[in-house]
């Protein structure tokens, strides 16, 4: 069967396509990026806010469409929405033959094989010729039971084969899966479980095998990495395995994502500290700066326990670049608790910040919480935290100019590569990114280069900044 994949949301949720698409490919499955070639659509979901769930249920009713025209064979949703939505999705969308939950992604060969039965080989993909729901063979399961779930506490494993969507130079290993904080503005714990890491021996299988496809750049990814081990090992086991990976040949950089400030040991800063390969980046959502608002967030830090965090880190990483995210507009969030966030920024002065304005979820302790803040009034606070942050960060960025540091390359703009002059030379300018920038949500470093010289995606190249646009930077090779 030829199969549409598409997958939304999170790294995280990446991680799971591509060990779905790995197990489709392990039994003799294609894949094609042209929906009108397919047999089968797979839509991997996320439902974290309300706006990745408009995302996902648009691709859901694309798909559908498709599937009652007949283009299409089957549909399959899997992922986040898949197992908190699932009564919802078969009940409103009648063309979905089946749903796969979180914990039962490795269900997905059985799922496709078994909606779509024996599918005729003078099928047409593409032709409207495909198998239709009203042609499913006899004895089939109906819709109603092809419903693939796993207890959320189901152990998790790693190891599994994956293909890669990538480009090949950089891979996420996603260390644990599933959350046990419990913020009370947070519904992932009831559609992911509860925190489970994966033994560390598989991950470095994994690892390795990541390393062995050309993967330079390995990022460590789950809900929270910092507590890593604590339900298998009865310790944090973060900084070991940080150890064991920098010791896997073929990674250049390693990098970590999703650090609970409160979980951040002075074991954690140091193996950062010592290990060459571990870029000095940070992601470490703090969420808020009132005291008041991260009790009612559920939160375990308060401003100053956070200050003294971010000052340990700085201190003993000098050069650390912190990224952090924030969510403005909490229930009961007064104009005095946004005046106090502002000030906290000002301060910190983090080199990345993304703000989200609060979503209202089903079933969370926070969507009962009074008074709900307008939608006004949130996207007004969060457009002036972003205007704050906006000049801390290029304010930054104007303070690399003359520095020299690595940077992978990503990429090549335009066709003819021209984009500017330079004593009285065309340059060719290339796309990359240094330590300092985590893939999709950082800044991009523009590399000018002579005609002639030429890079591939994934190389290294040594880079002296020149200047700044914005959030960012503009380089040129080092002599």
């Amino acid at each position: 069967m030829k199969i549409y994949f598409v997958s939304l949301g999170c790294d995280k949720n990446l991680v799971d396509a591509e060990k779905m698409l790995g197990s489709l490919a392990e039994h003799g499955h294609s894949f094609t990026d042209d929906v009108e070639a397919a047999d089968i659509a797979v839509v991997n979901t996320c439902c974290f806010v309300k706006d990745a769930q408009m995302e996902s249920v648009q691709v859901i009713l694309e798909m559908a469409e498709r599937r009652r025209a007949g283009s299409l064979s089957a549909l399959i949703v899997a992922g986040c929405m898949a197992q908190r939505y699932r009564d919802e999705i078969r009940k409103e969308v009648p063309e979905v033959d089946a749903v796969i939950g979180t914990s039962a992604i490795d269900a997905i060969v059985r799922a496709a094989e078994d909606v779509t039965g024996d599918l005729s080989r003078d099928s047409t993909p593409g032709s409207g010729n495909s198998l239709s729901r009203e042609a499913l063979p006899a004895g089939t399961k109906s819709a109603s039971e092809r419903i693939y779930m796993q207890p959320l506490d189901r152990p998790e494993h790693g190891g599994q084969k994956r293909i890669l969507t990538t480009g090949g130079h950089i891979g996420y290993l996603k260390i644990a899966e599933g959350c046990s904080k419990c913020c009370t503005y947070c519904a992932i714990p009831s559609f992911r479980g509860p925190y489970r890491s994966v033994p560390e021996e598989e991950l470095l299988t994994e690892a390795r095998a990541l390393a062995a496809e050309g993967v330079k750049e390995l990022i460590l990814v789950a809900q929270e990495t910092t507590v890593y081990g604590t339900d298998l090992y009865g310790e944090k086991r973060l900084p070991e395995l940080l150890h064991a990976l920098c010791r896997i040949e073929g990674f250049r950089w390693i990098r970590i994502l999703y650090c609970y400030p409160e979980e951040i040991t002075d074991e954690l800063i140091e193996t950062m500290a010592s290990e060459p390969k571990i870029v000095h980046y940070l992601d470490m959502p703090v969420q808020h700066a009132s005291d008041e608002v991260l009790r009612r967030m559920g939160r375990r830090t308060n401003r100053r326990e956070l200050e003294d965090i971010i000052g340990r880190l700085r201190e003993r990483i000098p050069d650390i670049c912190l990224r952090t995210t924030l969510i403005t507009g909490f229930p009961g969030e007064t104009e005095q608790d946004h005046r106090r966030l502002l000030a906290f920024i000002r301060k910190m002065k983090f080199d990345r910040l993304g703000v989200f304005t609060y979503s209202k979820e089903d079933g969370t302790p926070a969507a009962k919480l009074r008074p709900q803040i307008p939608a006004r009034v949130k996207k007004q606070r969060q457009k002036e935290i972003m205007l704050l942050q906006q000049e801390v960060a290029f304010r930054k960025a104007r303070r690399m100019k003359g520095q020299i540091m690595d940077a992978m390359i990503e990429g090549r703009l335009a066709d003819d590569g021209t984009v500017g002059k330079r004593a009285d030379r065309w340059h060719e300018v290339y796309t990359a990114r240094t330590g300092r920038d985590a893939p999709e949500v950082d800044g991009i470093l523009f590399i000018e280069t002579e005609p002639g010289k030429e890079f591939v995606t994934g190389d290294f190249v040594r880079v002296r900044i020149t200047g700044s646009e914005g959030y960012d930077l503009i380089g040129e090779p080092a002599m």
